[in-house]
C-alpha cells in the first residue's frame, strides 16, 4: 500500500522552478510578447511574412517618430502645468477669502472643461505669428496643444496640492510652532517634503491621463503619431495594414503608460504601509 501511495503522489517541483512558473503565471504579458517574438522569429525564418506587416515594419520609425512628439508634448505640459498648479494650489489655501474664490473658480473651470475643447479653445485664441516690431514669429500648433494641456494639468495638480497639504496632521504645525519655527520654515522643511511624496502618485496617473490626450493633437495639425498612423493607413490601402496600424498605435500608447501605472501601484502601496 506504500508503495502504491508512492506512486500516485505526483512529482514534486523543484522549489527554483515552482517559483519561476508562478512568477511567469503572474506575467501574462511577458508571455505574450515571447509568443509574439516566436513568431515574427517564425515568419522571418521561413519567408511567410503577412504583407501588412512587412508594411507595418517599414512604417514603424515614422510611427516611433511620432510617438516622440506625443511625449515631448506630454512632458512639457506637465511640466508648466505642475508649475502653475503649484501657485493655485497656494491660493486655495490664501487667507483672503476673495483669492481663495478666484483659484476655486479657476480650478472648477479648467478641471471639468473637456480636453478636447481646451486645445481648439488655445489654437484658435492665439495666434498664427507673433509679430513684434517688424519682424514676424510663428506660433507653432504643438506649443498651442502644450498651453492646451496645460491647463487642466494645472488645475488637477492644485487640487493635488491642497488635499495633500491638508493631509498633514494639524499636529504637526503646532508642534513645530512650539519649537519657534516660522510658518514659512515650517512650510518648507516640515511639511512639503511630505506633501511632495503624497501627491507623487496622483501626479504620475495625471501625467499618463495628459500623455493619452496628447492623440487629440493631430485634429489641430500637429504630426503626432496619430497623425502618421492617419498617413500611413492613406497610403497604403490596405483594410488589413489599417488595422494592424491602428492595434499597434493602441499597443505604444499602452507601453508607455502601462509601466508607469505599474509604478504609481507600487508607490502607493510603499505609501500606504509607512
Amino acid at each position: 500500500m506504500a508503495n502504491d501511495a508512492t506512486l500516485s503522489r505526483p512529482a514534486a517541483l523543484p522549489r527554483g522552478a515552482f517559483t519561476t512558473v508562478a512568477r511567469h503565471a503572474r506575467s501574462p504579458w511577458l508571455i505574450a510578447g515571447l509568443a509574439l517574438l516566436a513568431l515574427l522569429t517564425f515568419w522571418s525564418a521561413t519567408g511567410t511574412t503577412p504583407v501588412a506587416v512587412s508594411l507595418l515594419w517599414k512604417w514603424l520609425p515614422s510611427l516611433l517618430r511620432g510617438l516622440w512628439v506625443n511625449i515631448e508634448i506630454s512632458v512639457l505640459a506637465v511640466a508648466l502645468g505642475t508649475v502653475v498648479g503649484l501657485v493655485i494650489g497656494a491660493l486655495l489655501l490664501s487667507p483672503s477669502a476673495i483669492v481663495r474664490r478666484l483659484a476655486r473658480l479657476y480650478v472648477q473651470a479648467f478641471r471639468n472643461a473637456p480636453v478636447l475643447v481646451l486645445i481648439y479653445f488655445t489654437t484658435y485664441v492665439f495666434p498664427f505669428e507673433v509679430h513684434i516690431v517688424q519682424w514676424s514669429f510663428p506660433f507653432p500648433d504643438w506649443v498651442k496643444v502644450v498651453l492646451g494641456l496645460a491647463l487642466p494639468t494645472s488645475a488637477n495638480v492644485a487640487e493635488i496640492f491642497r488635499g495633500a497639504i491638508q493631509s498633514i496632521p494639524s499636529a504637526q504645525w503646532e508642534a513645530a510652532q512650539s519649537l519657534a519655527f516660522k510658518r514659512s520654515e515650517i512650510f518648507r522643511l516640515i511639511v512639503l517634503p511630505q506633501c511632495l511624496r503624497r501627491m507623487l502618485p496622483p501626479w504620475m496617473n495625471l501625467y499618463a491621463s495628459i500623455t493619452m490626450s496628447t492623440s487629440l493633437a493631430s485634429l489641430v495639425g500637429v504630426h503626432d503619431v496619430v497623425d502618421m498612423a492617419q498617413i500611413a493607413s492613406n497610403t497604403v490601402v490596405r483594410t488589413d495594414f489599417t488595422i494592424l496600424v491602428y492595434f499597434t498605435l493602441l499597443a505604444l500608447f499602452f507601453a508607455y503608460c502601462y509601466p508607469i501605472a505599474r509604478a504609481t501601484r507600487a508607490l502607493e502601496r510603499r505609501h500606504e504601509r509607512h
